[in-house]
């Protein structure tokens, strides 16, 4: 059944119970998209750090934030799953309701607060998935955060390290969600920097008798110039190894309906592309280049994606146009990007990250 089809049931439920049926559908084997095999897709696999990706195009942390559902999302045809928010400790998150639609504006704005199940049964479900024999093919980042009531930010990441760090495929610090009251702080470039350091610490203390899983920090699309040049200066000093830009916006642009911009909480999907692709373009040119982006924030189609390569994001992520498209959208961007760069005369997906630089420069 197309998912087009099942939307204005699942839109008759709160946004929340229709994710908790969503993922309840995945774990019992429900697959209304398919993968089309008859696809060439080996110009969209892509090697980053020590990883093969099967594609550019995964889903971002939130969705799946108790790693229950790995394996059905890459059988979706996402070539890689963040796992997440995942906090120390369970916690129940702020009060519902807590996340609110526009379909009109195809957006969306939550306001959840790392709810979760905590990091103990979080690693259960990542070990049952990574025993799984073969293995589906994917690569799988972790997510991690900081528990509400925790003054020191760094000991739960750290801990969170120590518990699953040697499990990922890769990890995302998360700093930039602006439903926990203090975490963006951690955006400043001292305490920034202060905290990475203790996180890269801990990453050669725990996950060093194989290859470090390397390390992301993810960012807020709301940083002015002063906060992006000082950031990018302290992640080329400190060494991570990528970015992920972004997380979700305090802005409400003006199209918004009243009723809904008055909703406290991080704005999602449409109205956010363009700042976001512009985030990424700013880091790209303040680094150079040199530090990989994962590229998130109001991708709806291959074109949205594609802008997102070619501003400098050397993979990218969904999740709220999943509401308004299904999963089917997936593999529909698959085959766009496939055309949009065939029809720039490239031959391979990774000849498009930071094109628009050098069309800037022509």
């Amino acid at each position: 059944m197309k998912y087009k089809h099942l939307r204005p049931l699942l839109f008759t439920l709160p946004a929340e119970c229709a994710h908790s049926l969503s993922i309840k559908a995945l774990k019992s084997g429900f697959s209304p998209a398919p993968i089309k095999r008859d696809i060439d897709y080996a110009p969209l696999k892509t090697q980053l750090w020590h990883l093969n990706f099967p594609n550019p195009v995964g889903i971002a942390a939130g969705f799946d934030k108790n790693a229950e559902v790995i394996a059905p999302l890459l059988g979706l045809g996402f070539g890689f799953v963040e796992c997440g928010t995942v906090t120390p400790k369970p916690q129940i998150g702020n009060p519902k309701p807590r996340i609110f639609r526009c379909p009109d504006q195809r957006a969306i704005i939550n306001r959840m607060g790392f709810p979760g199940k905590g990091v103990k049964l979080f690693k259960d479900n990542l070990i049952h998935f990574l025993n799984q024999k073969p293995r589906p093919e994917g690569i799988i980042g972790l997510n991690i955060g900081m528990n509400k009531d925790q003054s020191d930010p760094a000991a739960d990441y750290k801990l969170l390290i120590q518990q699953i760090g040697a499990l990922a495929d890769y990890i995302t610090v998360n700093i930039s969600s602006p439903n926990t009251a203090g975490l963006r702080d951690l955006q400043h470039a001292a305490q920034y920097t202060d905290l990475i350091k203790a996180v890269l610490d801990a990453r050669s203390k725990y996950c060093s008798e194989h290859t470090p899983p390397p390390l992301l920090v993810k960012l807020a699309p709301d940083l002015n110039t002063e906060q992006q040049e000082a950031l990018a200066s302290a992640s080329l000093e400190i060494g991570i190894d990528g970015l992920i830009l972004t997380n979700t916006t305090l802005d409400r642009p003006d199209a918004l309906p009243n009723k809904f911009a008055g909703e406290k909480g991080g704005l999602s999907g449409a109205p956010l592309k363009d700042k976001s692709t512009q985030i990424i373009h700013n880091f790209y040119a303040l680094t150079e280049g040199k530090i990989p982006i994962i590229g998130v924030g109001g991708i709806e189609n291959a074109k949205d994606a594609y802008d997102k390569i070619k501003a400098g994001a050397s993979l990218v992520q969904l999740y709220s146009a999943l509401v308004y498209y299904g999963p089917e959208l997936v593999q529909d961007i698959h085959q766009g990007l496939l055309d949009l760069m065939h029809a720039d005369g490239y031959a391979h997906i990774s000849e498009a990250i930071g094109a628009a630089h050098n069309e800037e420069k022509t």
